[in-house]
């Protein structure tokens, strides 16, 4: 018996031991003003079609405007890093020019220069000068958050 009360104590004691058990991870706070994380250096909202770049969780740039794709071509919401850049990039599937081009999402989507009159074929769009600090800004493996979801209510 005094084994069987030795042995419970020691169970109970390791369990105080182990502390609490650990629930899904506590996600970033949002940039204010945005809807993306603090962790992002690029983030697009694509409701309200601008973008910003972060520095350390901070707005660095922005929000710029921009154009998206449309419901045939749509630009894609998700959590992405910078997989390449080219300043003087020309599309091979459409032929037309992509100035200031960083790549992050599959398919070939990049920020890029571009008219905000007109929907693109999925990319993101922006004037030159922002298309350019994007491209200045950005570096491979940046995180890109782009992001569809309606504003939050507050």
């Amino acid at each position: 018996m005094i084994g069987l009360v030795v042995a419970m104590l020691l169970s109970a004691g390791s369990m105080a031991l182990a502390g609490p058990i650990p629930g899904p991870p506590v996600p970033a706070p949002l940039v204010p003003g945005t809807p993306c994380t603090a962790t992002a250096r690029a983030c697009a909202d694509l409701i309200g079609l601008r973008a910003w770049l972060f520095q350390d969780g901070r707005i660095l740039r922005g929000p710029v405007p921009i154009s998206i794709g449309d419901e045939l071509d749509p630009t894609p919401p998700g959590r992405y890093a910078v997989e390449w850049k080219a300043k003087d990039w020309v599309s091979r599937e459409y032929g037309t020019p992509m100035p200031y081009s960083v790549f992050f999402a599959p398919g070939g989507i990049a920020f890029h220069e571009g008219s905000l009159q007109t929907s693109s074929y999925g990319c993101i769009r922006m004037e030159r000068g922002n298309a350019a600090a994007f491209f200045d800004y950005l570096q491979v493996g940046d995180e890109v958050q782009v992001h569809s979801d309606p504003p939050v209510a507050g």
